[in-house]
């Protein structure tokens, strides 16, 4: 490389970048631009190259001090790419390629790396735990308010009673497997421009538990389970809203044999009320009252999710006026408080009238100073002249 190289650039890092900045910087390039990420790709290889000199100087604090007063020429002598500093030397280098390549292949690293050589660690997978269930109920809406134990139905994956979760026909057991030996993972070596290069990735036979059956189990077929419809009993909480979800550990799928059971999570779906809106823990309602009402104030009955309760109406009361009765909304989760509810009042005209109304209300307005003009005729009349003409 030559003098007019800048390391900092290539790794995309200011001069006064840390250790950590330039760990972190050489890592994200270095597995884009890794050979077996872009095989035949010539650009791709001399980049590869080029951000591992920049790392090898600058994760190195002689090689870096000395590269920041005379260039990289100084230090081209002094290790370079494959030099006396090295892939195997220190700095970390070693360490860092583990990371990386743990990443590109799916395995760990480990200590037998060096040289490129192999992954010294198995990866052998332990039992797997059981998957999660997603499942829905739908309920009204003051048992979301007051919360309610429900049972639901949820086909699930249980035990199999014939082989104990073994998969194995009874009397038989599991083999370590043919393919991976044990390890539970399949290693490949692939020559690179740099040399070697060890993968690894899972025993497809074994799946990557290291055990294979020989006799499965006739009732699974070798899974370990069999699908049931089990009743599970859900508590739905007091306070609870529409599209929350309840957990319940342990009551999912079933696992592999010493590994947990999977989650059930229960999504709630609240029923609209003909009468209540609720907003949070809040409750609304919408009161239709007279006009005599309105005007001389009343002792009326208003609806709650507890039942009816008496309100006074003052007189005067406005269509629209909202009223707030304390603590009669829903009740928090966890929590021993309420809400509020909220009411509000509409005055309703009434669409017919005797004789004697109309004159009380004509007398009435006399008495209040206001000119009424009567429109005496029905719509129907109005459609009716409108043709006529």
């Amino acid at each position: 490389m030559g003098a007019n190289k800048d390391y900092y650039d290539i790794l995309g890092v200011s001069k006064t970048a840390d250790d950590r900045e330039i760990k972190k910087a050489y890592r994200k390039l270095a597995m884009k631009y890794h050979p077996d990420k872009n095989p035949d790709d010539k650009e791709a290889e001399e980049k590869f190259k080029e951000i591992n000199e920049a790392y090898e100087v600058l994760s190195d604090e002689e090689k870096r001090n000395i590269y920041d007063q005379y260039g990289a020429d100084a230090v081209n002598g002094q290790g370079g790419f494959g030099g006396a500093g090295g892939f195997g030397g220190a700095g970390g280098f070693e360490d860092i390629f583990g990371d990386i390549f743990g990443d590109i292949f799916g395995g760990g690293g480990g200590s037998g790396f060096g040289g490129f050589g192999g992954f010294g660690s198995s990866t052998r997978r332990g039992p797997r735990p059981g998957a999660d269930i997603k499942q829905s109920v739908t309920i009204d809406f003051k048992d979301a308010a007051f919360g309610k134990k429900i049972d639901i139905k949820v086909n699930r994956s249980e035990e199999c009673e014939n082989c104990h979760g073994t998969g194995c026909k009874p009397g038989t057991s599991k083999k370590t497997c043919s393919q991976c030996g044990g390890s539970g993972v399949i290693r490949e070596v692939k020559q690179t421009p740099f040399g070697n290069m060890a993968s690894q990735r899972s025993c497809p036979n074994c799946n990557g538990t290291g055990e294979e059956i020989e006799s499965p189990c006739g009732k699974c077929g070798g899974s370990g389970s069999v699908r049931k419809t089990k009743t599970v009993e859900v508590d739905i909480p007091a306070g609870i809203d529409d599209g929350q979800v309840i957990r319940l550990s342990g009551q999912g799928e079933f696992g592999d044999p010493g590994a947990p059971r999977g989650d059930l999570y229960i999504v709630v779906n609240v029923k609209p009320d003909k009468i209540f809106q609720r907003d949070g823990y809040d409750v609304y309602v919408d009161m239709p009252i007279t006009f005599v009402q309105a005007a001389l104030g009343d002792d009326i009955q208003v609806p709650t999710i507890d039942g009816d309760v008496k309100y006074s109406i003052p007189a005067g009361t406005q269509t629209g006026t909202v009223f707030r009765l304390r603590g009669k909304g829903v009740q928090r989760m966890n929590s021993s408080s309420r809400g509020d509810q909220y009411v509000k009042v509409n005055v309703e005209v009434p669409k017919k009238l005797s004789e004697k109304q109309k004159e009380l209300l004509r007398e009435f307005a006399g008495e209040s100073g206001q000119k009424v003009k009567e429109n005496k005729k029905s719509f129907g009349q109005k459609v009716e002249d409108f043709f006529n003409k």
